[in-house]
């Protein structure tokens, strides 16, 4: 069995540099999609356990209600899942931006969820692919959960990993209280693959 995988801190400092180019580019097609400006803080990386990975949707719960969704993405022998967990109560004001007029149905809002996993997965993931000459595959995104709370999602989750190299980035948006989380979540043998192709980009540096 291959020992577990850790990061040294030149391979989280590269990482973290590539996600915070990736996370621009994602913050920059949701801006233009709402016309605001998104608040970009610093990409957190860590490779955890499941256990741990439960305690980061925890230390996630600042709403009462959320609504999650989760998509695979796959590309040269890399592979993981982006999960975009949604703050219910930013749905009011993005209806706003979005010109949807009153009161929103649930399959409005999940329209507005799905418009939203759309932009920023696809572009955080393709920036990062970019950066690193990945063409990833990405598949249908899914619903995970509608106005649950991060327990439920940390009950459909605990199974489906058991180490991986998490990346949480939190997008809020200036003037507007709209909140959500993106957790990048990388498998075991995709970090090693991603070590590999990290040591070619510190040698230049």
């Amino acid at each position: 069995m291959p020992d577990p995988i850790e990061l040294t801190e030149d391979e989280r400092d590269c990482i973290q540099e590539i996600t915070n180019v990736a996370m621009g580019q994602a913050a920059d097609r949701l801006a233009r999609l709402l016309n605001v400006y998104v608040v970009l803080p610093i990409p957190n990386v860590n490779v955890i356990e499941v256990n741990e990975f439960a305690m980061t949707l925890k230390s996630l719960e600042q709403a009462d209600s959320v609504s999650a969704v989760c998509q695979g993405f796959v590309g040269s022998g890399v592979s993981g899942e982006a999960l975009l967990i949604f703050n219910d109560a930013s749905f009011s004001d993005i209806s706003t931006l979005l010109d949807y007029p009153g009161n929103q149905t649930a399959h409005e809002e999940l329209e507005m969820l799905m418009d939203v996993a759309n932009v920023l997965n696809g572009a955080c993931i393709q920036g990062i692919g970019g950066q690193l000459d990945i063409d990833f595959s990405q598949s249908h995104p899914v619903v995970l959960g509608q106005h649950c709370n991060i327990s439920d999602l940390i009950n459909q989750q605990q199974t489906r990993w058991r180490r991986t190299m998490a990346i949480e980035i939190n997008y809020t948006i200036e003037g507007h209280q709209i909140n959500c989380d993106l957790l990048l979540l990388f498998t075991e043998d995709s970090v090693r693959h991603l070590q590999r192709l990290i040591s070619f980009l510190l040698e230049d540096d």
